[in-house]
């Protein structure tokens, strides 16, 4: 329908909603072997539990009458496994990337947390205390991440025009998509949840804007 040319301009919302945009469907991986025990795993390639295999297979009713053009993944195992189950229930091919992987930890991975804090307290308070700045040795920081991952995020939005999209990802990597998204800054990184094969959703639209639908669901 066309609106009357003099009320043009006095209904952001639902011209906003008639421009084209990207949906992405951000699906942290499945719940990891040894997931009890809270650690780094960065680009550790860590097997998948029973209990995240399930996780993946009891997503995929979430996207019945869902029309998915794509679907991305980082190339670690615990990503890869479930990239696969979803797009063969999707009828799409998933593409790995590198730049989805989650942060490298350096010499912290594999690591427990509580390990950490006992060999390395002052390390540990100092990551702290400076999420985006502070790097592990041999790792990435906050930063490093940002600027591999975003890149490629905004390429896929760019491809997908129109298009709703798939993209399993890890969770510090999704919540710095989701910060980007709310315009928040890194050090926020821990105020967002992402629960093992959580669903995130955020719309992208051509003028640049982004629009969090969904978090942590």
């Amino acid at each position: 329908m066309r609106l009357p040319e003099q009320t043009t301009g006095i209904f952001p919302s639902l011209e906003r909603n008639m421009t084209r945009k990207t949906r992405i469907y951000l699906i942290r991986h499945g719940e990891v072997e040894g997931a009890g025990v809270p650690r780094y795993n960065g680009h550790n390639d860590v097997g998948l539990s029973e209990r995240g295999k399930a996780q993946y297979l009891e997503l995929r009713k979430r996207f019945d009458g869902v029309r998915i053009a794509a679907c991305y993944t980082s190339d670690l195992t615990r990503c890869v496994w479930g990239a696969e189950s979803l797009a063969a229930h999707l009828n799409v091919q998933p593409q790995r990337h590198p730049e989805l992987r989650e942060i490298c930890m350096g010499e912290w991975e594999a690591k427990s947390w509580q390990e950490l804090q006992d060999r390395y307290p002052h390390q540990w308070q100092a990551r702290l205390n400076d999420l985006e700045g502070y790097r592990v040795p041999g790792g990435e920081n906050l930063l490093d991440v940002r600027a591999r991952v975003m890149p490629a995020v905004n390429a896929i939005v760019e491809r997908h025009r129109g298009e709703d999209v798939l993209v399993v990802a890890h969770g510090g990597v999704n919540r710095i998509i989701l910060l980007e998204a709310i315009g928040a800054p890194l050090a926020n990184l821990f105020s967002l949840e992402q629960t093992y094969c959580c669903m995130n959703i955020i719309d992208y639209f051509e003028d640049g804007r982004a629009v969090v639908k969904l978090v942590n669901g």
